[in-house]
Formats: structure tokens, C-alpha cells, sequence
């Protein structure tokens, strides 16, 4: 069931020049996670404060349920359109207690309602030992499971997150993530995350919206989105791919890996996308030569050249080359068709 429609939504802060979010549309299922996910200045963030109601758009409507937020008209205040916000640096109220910011809106139950219902929320998040402290008292994941408390605290039927693991260090961003779903998870929300961070969406998400240059790119799940890139774009934003120009004729394209079986019939020049991962080194194949390695611990990573053309491929950490070493490299995973600078999919 669609719990969110966006339908041609734009907003311009400037009379000339590209919308900032430009003729924008999707739906929300009601209990997805959703990131939308893009570099900076894609609209992104415009897009969540457009849909909380921070910011008016200039057309398009917004529904929740059956309720229209924007459109027709009616323009509904953030306060009434029952979704909680999760900022970036959480916007914590520095001189309230944990459990004072998370009854602080709650105003429309009496005091005991809202103190049994802030502890009963502080308590799913883990939180409850702290309710007598300051913000500036916890650890930077600890705030930002304040904030998200705050936010479920009301029952929203939606939870907006801008951004909200990126002032967090590496390790507890992964941590947090996953406590933060188990949270969502268990409250049963539908929640819609900004991110420009990659694998923060991928692993997150049920499902990506990338944005460019206030449009959607591209529209399905991590896996979907990932070994399936529509365009050059998607398929270099969501990780790195290697860009090869092939021949297509129907089925099959050519290019300098070999025959390359394709799902959809092509015609003519195309561009295929091919993941590192889905590039093997062996004793057959492209003759190439090692120009550069990464080693990462878990896996190491190659650039090589072959002829004109320059590859990236991932392996394991056994398989150890030196830069200027000679290598074969085959094709053993997918190569996709993409297109170029489309803007829409």
C-alpha cells in the first residue's frame, strides 16, 4: 500500500538556472526504508524538507495516506502532517534531559501519558539507563538514538533522516546503522534517508532513489540498482566500474573482453558497464599489465592497462601482484549496456 506519493514535484531558489528539485515522483510503500541517495547539491535534502513541509514547492503535490499535505491549494504546517525529522547534527536541546527531549513533542498528551510514553520509546532504543542526562553526556551514536526516539516518540506514519550517521566516526556509522534499523524495523516505520554515502544506502535501504541534478536517475533495489546501472552516471556513483565501448548485434556485444551476452537486444555502439568483481586474473584472457595495486586487507584492488584501455578489478587477498607484473584478465561476471548522460530513466 502506498503510504507517500510524490507526484511533479519541483522546487527553484533561484528565478534562472536548473530547479533544484526538477518534476520529481515516487511512491512509498508503508513500512519501506527508502534512501535517496546522490552527491551533494543532486536535491536531496531540499527533496525531505520539501515533503516535512520546511520548505514550499513552486508545483507538484505531496499525499500521505490518504491526506494531501501540498497541492490543490492546501498547504498542511510541518506540526500536522504526523512525520518525524531526523537532522543531520539531531538538533537536541542542550539544556534538557534525554528524557526531557523526547517528551518535548508530546505536548498534546497530559504529563504522566507523556512521560510513560517517552520511557517506553527510550527503553526500545536502549536508552533508558540515560533519561537523567545531558546530550552533551553521550556518545555521538547515543544522540543520535535520542533523536530518532524523539522523532517515533509521536507516532509519526513517517520518519525522514538527513544524513543522520555523517558526523559519526567510521566504525560506530556501521554500528549505528544497524541499530537504527533494528529500530525502524521494530517500530514498524516507513522511513525515508538522505544519504550520499553509498554503501550507507545499499546496506540501509530497502530500496535506492538516486538523484542527479534534481531528478531521479534511477529507481529500484540496492541489488537491482547496482548490477543493473541504467546509465554511466548510476553505474560510477554506486561504486567503480570499469567503462568498456563494445559493438552490439542483437543479443550480443563485442568489445576487447570478448562476446558479451546481453539482456535486453542492442544495436550498433554501446558502453557496458562492468563491475571490478565480475574481472578475473588467470593465465588466459586480455593480456594487461599492473600499473597499480590497493591492497585492503580483505581484498586487493588492480588497475591495469591493456592497449588503450584501463581496467579495475577486485580479487581476493591470495592472488598478489606487483605493480608492472603481467597478467591476463577475463570476464567471468555481468556486463550491462548504459547509457550516457541521460538524465531520466
Amino acid at each position: 500500500m502506498s503510504l507517500l506519493g510524490i507526484k511533479n514535484l519541483s522546487k527553484s531558489f533561484h528565478r534562472s538556472g536548473t530547479p533544484t528539485v526538477n518534476d520529481m515522483g515516487f511512491d512509498l510503500e508503508s513500512g519501506q526504508i527508502v534512501a535517496l541517495l546522490g552527491p551533494s547539491g543532486c536535491g536531496k535534502t531540499t527533496t525531505l524538507r520539501l515533503i516535512a513541509g520546511f520548505e514550499r514547492p513552486d508545483s507538484g503535490s505531496i499525499s500521505l495516506e490518504d491526506s494531501v499535505l501540498y497541492g490543490a491549494g492546501i498547504d498542511v504546517p510541518p506540526e500536522r502532517r504526523g512525520i518525524g525529522f531526523v537532522f543531520q547534527d539531531y538538533a537536541l536541546f542542550p539544556h534538557l534531559t534525554v528524557l526531557e527531549n523526547v517528551t518535548f513533542g508530546l505536548a498534546s498528551l497530559k504529563k504522566p501519558e507523556r512521560l510513560d510514553r517517552a520511557r517506553e520509546v527510550l527503553g526500545m532504543v536502549g536508552l533508558l539507563v540515560f533519561q537523567d542526562r545531558l546530550p552533551s553526556q553521550l556518545s555521538g551514536g547515543q544522540q543520535q538514538r535520542v533523536a530518532l526516539a524523539r522523532a517515533l516518540a509521536p507516532h509519526p506514519k513517517l520518519i525522514l533522516l538527513d544524513e543522520p550517521f555523517s558526523s559519526l566516526d567510521a566504525n560506530l556509522r556501521a554500528s549505528t546503522r544497524l541499530e537504527v534499523r533494528r529500530i525502524l524495523e521494530a517500530f514498524g516505520a516507513t522511513a525515508l534517508l538522505v544519504t550520499h554515502d553509498q554503501e550507507e544506502a545499499m546496506s540501509f535501504a530497502d530500496r535506492i532513489i538516486v538523484m542527479r541534478d534534481g531528478s531521479i536517475e534511477q529507481d529500484g533495489t540496492p541489488e537491482r540498482v547496482y548490477t543493473q546501472p541504467r546509465t554511466a552516471f548510476v553505474a560510477n556513483f554506486l561504486g567503480r566500474t570499469n567503462l568498456i565501448p563494445a559493438r552490439a548485434s542483437g543479443s550480443v556485444a563485442k568489445s576487447i573482453l570478448g562476446i558479451h551476452a546481453l539482456e535486453t537486444p542492442e544495436t550498433g555502439a554501446v558502453m557496458l558497464s562492468v563491475r571490478p568483481e565480475s574481472l578475473k586474473l588467470g593465465r588466459e584472457g586480455l593480456a594487461a599489465t599492473v600499473t597499480a595495486r590497493e591492497f585492503k586487507g580483505h581484498d586487493l584492488t588492480y588497475t591495469l592497462e591493456a592497449g588503450n584501455v584501463q581496467l579495475v578489478v577486485q580479487t581476493n587477498h591470495t592472488q598478489s601482484l606487483q605493480v608492472g607484473d603481467s597478467t591476463f584478465v577475463k570476464l567471468e561476471g555481468q556486463a550491462v549496456v548504459v547509457r550516457g548522460s541521460e538524465k531520466k530513466t
